[in-house]
């Protein structure tokens, strides 16, 4: 009886174990080599778009942050939405490695060498927002500039790391 408990006692520590390993993975996007040109071609222009979109809710963020705009809580909360979408989906559109084909692109090599990385500073991202939204949601004036620097600052650490100059 003792070594049929101890069976069940270890069996259910390693699903246990198991099924948290698998679930940890199974939200961390894995590296994936592009599987023909065309893919590359694509997995590049999806990237791109993603940062496009990044960049046009960034802009009156920083204006705002600068003082070259006012501060206005309907942007600042519909874009820090927006931002925070989007760094969910990085993750997906990052992990194509597109190195063995030429594709125009502004991406270092280190981004899928330091994958983890990456997806940390997505995560700083996405965390950022989140704030904006709390700042905004409090109606807290005082933490707006503060909160915007700080999706200024996630976005500044990929990129010094990460893109081409």
């Amino acid at each position: 009886m003792k070594h049929i408990n101890k069976a069940i006692i270890a069996a259910t520590a390693y699903m246990a174990f198991s099924s948290v390993a698998f679930s940890s993975n199974a939200l961390a996007a894995q590296v994936k080599p592009a599987m023909s040109a065309k893919h590359a071609k694509a997995a590049t222009q999806y990237r791109q778009s993603i940062f496009q979109l990044v960049k046009s809710n960034m802009g009156p963020l920083g204006g705002m942050a600068k003082g070259a705009l006012p501060f206005d809580e309907s942007v600042m909360q519909t874009n820090a939405v927006r931002l925070e979408q989007l760094a969910t989906m990085m993750g997906d559109y990052l992990s194509v490695d597109t190195r063995e084909y030429n594709v125009d692109t502004g991406a270092k090599d280190a981004i899928w060498e330091n994958f983890s990385d990456v997806e940390t500073k997505i995560a700083a991202l996405k965390t950022a927002s989140q704030g904006l939204q709390s700042a905004v949601e409090a109606g807290d004036k005082s933490a707006y500039r503060n909160a915007i620097g700080k999706i200024g600052a996630s976005c500044k650490s990929c990129h010094d790391d990460y893109k081409k100059d």
